[in-house]
């Protein structure tokens, strides 16, 4: 990341890191834990509240500056201590620069005491961009939600109820901007009712903004040399409730669901519910899962963004990052952060990616001549482009499979859901006369095929063939994935990945000759060097190894995820918008109860399908978003339905 986007930081000759943007320490010098456990944990009264936690319980902690990190590992350390053993923490914490992984290794270092909880985070800190990034720790049991960027921008995006905040910015005389109104206000629509909220400042003008949004607060003894902090509970109004059609459904009684379809969508949507201690049925018609399109020999992690900031464009960044995050975990034969360029193919396309660079830190991406990028790519190449150093190529299957292994996930082979039914409060899955399975709650996520459900959802198919192309000595020497209008990748097991055709009207998955030869000449606009080192115009075609599936995608190519309303009684509990786009009539949506979907990922499943199975997770079990809300409404399944009726249709 650029000076901009990342905590400058001077070192004292304790080693204690100091804040250059804002000229204050980022703990104290005498006892920086000490004071931690004092102000934030004992004055939320955290250890009765985490040891008092129900079954499946959770606790779901709001921060104001994450900084080190260090309050939120001392809150986890304690929650392992206390909590039972299947409660869940969630820590959700904005901070508007954040340290390198460098340099929050060197800061935690400090406490070695903290090393148990310290080395996981670190291992998992890659890929902290802008927005918002989910980090998943400790099996999924604690989740950390990072908003990177001001607290004035991203706070107002969260949907969120949180039991207890820590205000922890640097101190009001060197950082006004973390203490104002308007971020008071932020907490108070954010705050469950009688949700607590402690911080080391003691200053009046704090206090009494905090009493104005609605918190009655109290000083009590400070830690060290500090006399006095704040601590206080919300008092106020309950915040008004969104718009009915984007409410939270109600919550199933028991965990238990069915996800019908076992790609990277329903593996992914798997793991997130039995992470959270969900029982999962993972119904497959194939012998294996990953059989279609998430069952590629190579996949890219492929960033196709906006330098305006789009929704769609938000949901990459932060599916990136969570997706990126989540490789970690894979055995090193089964990806690879080799790193993805994009040719800068034509005039358009370069000032495209122009753009881009100075809209994100180059941490993410960075424009690179014709001549740089030969020398990462390793082959000669028709010009520069933008080079995305995290990214790179990931085997789906192996993801798939490591998402899917779960002791809370029960795999159904060879069984086809054709017909799903609601008896009592219960789905039931059926393959004629043969009962799958049955839980309260039913997961669509089976591609295209979910319209044999919900024929409502507007997805179309769109086939995409790959080659096989055996690696040569030559083509080697090819050290990223390298993208135009194709994308070939370095070679695994001695093979190289070349593609993806994009076809709208064949409906047969049998690869074809045409298609291979469709390939070689996406192979020859990336590189006519590496074309020569794979011999590519000595190949047959129709010799050629390869393999065809259909993605899935949705006419504003924004995944589908969320619950499912019934269309007619949609249609006439909201008829009015037809009249009034405005209104929000108070009608309570007409949920099909326990009814969800996670499809439409198009060519970028890689990147949206894992957060959006977390996006799930949360609307199924009334959790902090891991996205911003107007991004969860953007993938909502009732836009469609709302857009019909806003037409007159």
């Amino acid at each position: 990341m650029s000076d901009s986007h990342t905590a400058q930081l001077d070192w004292d000759e304790q080693g204690i890191p100091l804040s250059r943007q804002f000229g204050d320490v980022y703990f104290s010098r005498e006892d920086g834990l000490g004071e931690t456990r004092h102000v934030f944990l004992d004055g939320n009264d955290l250890a009765p509240r985490f040891a008092a936690l129900p079954a499946g319980g959770r606790l779901i902690i709001g921060e104001t500056g994450f900084g080190t990190g260090t309050n939120f590992l001392c809150a986890w350390q304690l929650f392992e201590q206390l909590a039972p053993a299947d409660a869940q923490l969630h820590f959700v914490s904005v901070e508007k620069y954040p340290l390198s992984n460098h340099d929050l290794r060197r800061a935690l270092a400090l406490w070695p005491e903290l090393a148990p909880w310290s080395e996981p985070l670190l291992e998992q800190y890659v890929a902290i961009h802008p927005g918002f990034q989910r980090l998943l720790l400790a099996g999924g049991r604690v989740v950390l939600t990072l908003l990177i960027g001001d607290a004035h921008d991203l706070l107002p995006q969260l949907d969120a109820q949180v039991d207890a905040w820590f205000l922890d910015g640097f101190a009001p005389a060197k950082n006004p901007q973390m203490w104002t109104a308007d971020i008071f206000a932020q907490l108070a629509r954010l705050s469950a009712p009688g949700a607590s909220l402690a911080t080391f400042t003691s200053m009046g003008d704090v206090r009494r903004g905090l009493i104005a949004a609605g918190f009655t607060m109290r000083k009590r003894p400070g830690h060290g040399k500090k006399w006095e902090f704040l601590c206080g509970h919300y008092t106020g109004a309950a915040p008004t409730s969104e718009k009915p059609w984007h409410a939270r459904p109600h919550q199933a009684d028991k965990r238990e669901a069915l996800v019908i379809g076992a790609g990277l969508a329903g593996c992914a949507t798997a793991a997130s519910l039995a992470a959270r201690g969900w029982q999962v049925t993972l119904i497959e018609r194939h012998a294996d899962i990953a059989q279609e399109a998430s069952g590629n020999p190579q996949g890219v992690l492929y960033l196709k963004l906006s330098a305006h900031g789009t929704a769609l464009s938000q949901l990459v960044l932060a599916g990136f990052g969570h997706t990126r995050r989540l490789l970690q975990r894979l055995q090193p034969d089964a990806w690879s952060a080799c790193g993805v360029l994009q040719l800068a193919f034509d005039a358009k396309e370069l000032e495209r990616q122009n753009k881009l660079a100075e809209a994100f830190p180059p941490a993410l991406l960075q424009m690179l001549e014709q001549d740089q990028a030969e020398a990462i790519a390793g082959i000669e190449l028709p010009a520069g482009g933008l080079f995305y150093p995290e990214a790179g190529w990931v085997h789906p299957p192996a993801l798939c499979h490591l998402l899917a292994e779960h002791p809370g996930v029960r795999l159904l082979t060879h069984s086809e859901a054709l017909e799903l039914r609601r008896v009592a409060d219960r789905w039931q899955a059926l393959e004629g006369e043969r009962l799958l399975a049955e839980a309260p709650v039913a997961v669509l996520a089976g591609a295209a095929e979910v319209q044999r459900f919900a024929a409502e959802l507007p997805l179309k198919r769109i086939r995409g063939q790959i080659t096989r192309l055996p690696q040569t000595t030559a083509s080697a020497a090819l050290n990223c994935v390298v993208c135009a209008e194709g994308y070939v990748a370095p070679a695994r097991q001695g093979e190289h990945t070349l593609g993806a055709s994009f076809d709208f009207h064949s409906q047969d998955c049998t690869p074809t000759a045409a298609e291979h030869a469709g390939n070689l000449d996406l192979l020859r606009e990336i590189s006519t060097d590496l074309s020569g080192r794979l011999h590519a115009d000595s190949l047959e075609p129709a010799q050629l190894q390869g393999r065809a599936a259909f993605r899935c995608t949705s006419p504003d190519y924004l995944p589908i995820v969320g619950p499912l309303a019934d269309p007619d009684a949609f249609a006439s509990a909201y008829a009015v918008l037809g009249k009034d786009a405005r209104q929000v009539p108070d009608t309570p949506c007409p949920w099909r109860e326990g009814l969800y979907v996670n499809s439409g990922h198009g060519s970028r499943g890689l990147i949206s399908a894992p957060l959006s199975a977390e996006l799930l997770a949360a609307w199924l079990n009334n959790e902090p978003l891991p996205v911003s809300r107007a991004v969860a409404e953007a993938c909502h399944p009732n836009r469609f339905l709302l857009r019909k009726l806003i037409r007159g249709q």
